[in-house]
């Protein structure tokens, strides 16, 4: 298993939990960006800078991940392609994206691009807050879990 980071987007203070997470359980974890990133300097811990472009870190990490694998994004396309691979797909947030949601959460981000299109609409999510980053941190505890269990 290893954890993937669409990490153009991803918020300083998750990919902080991430590179805890990655030693504590020593799981390889990968960087993907448009820009050059700094990162602790670990053997489990790496980048990989893409071409600029849009969904180029998306579709380099869509191209890579591997059933088990758990991918951190917000980006809901890129999560139904991990998901349907048979991986894990995880937002900022602490959303675990599945089977069973994933429609429902592509339906609704066409249907709040097709407002925010006609000016219905206007801004993105609010801020990452304390909640919020306890949500992912436990539902990453949760997978990472999972593995150990798996033996893997």
């Amino acid at each position: 298993m290893q954890i993937w980071v669409d990490a153009d987007a991803c918020p300083r203070v998750i990919k902080d939990i991430l590179y805890r997470a990655a030693r504590r359980v020593e799981v390889p974890l990968i960087l993907v960006a448009n820009q050059p990133l700094q990162v602790p300097l670990s053997p489990l811990i790496s980048t990989r800078q893409v071409a600029g472009g849009f969904d180029v870190a998306d579709d380099y990490i869509a191209a890579q991940v591997a059933a088990g694998d758990i991918v951190v994004t917000a980006d809901i396309p890129l999560a139904a392609e991990v998901v349907e691979k048979g991986a894990h797909a995880l937002n900022p947030r602490g959303e675990l994206y599945t089977r069973n949601n994933i429609r429902q959460r592509l339906a609704m981000r066409d249907f709040m691009e097709e407002m925010r299109s006609t000016g219905q609409v206007s801004g993105g999510p609010p801020p990452l807050n304390q909640q919020d980053r306890q949500a992912f941190a436990n539902q990453l505890d949760r997978l990472m879990a999972k593995r150990a269990v798996a033996g893997k």
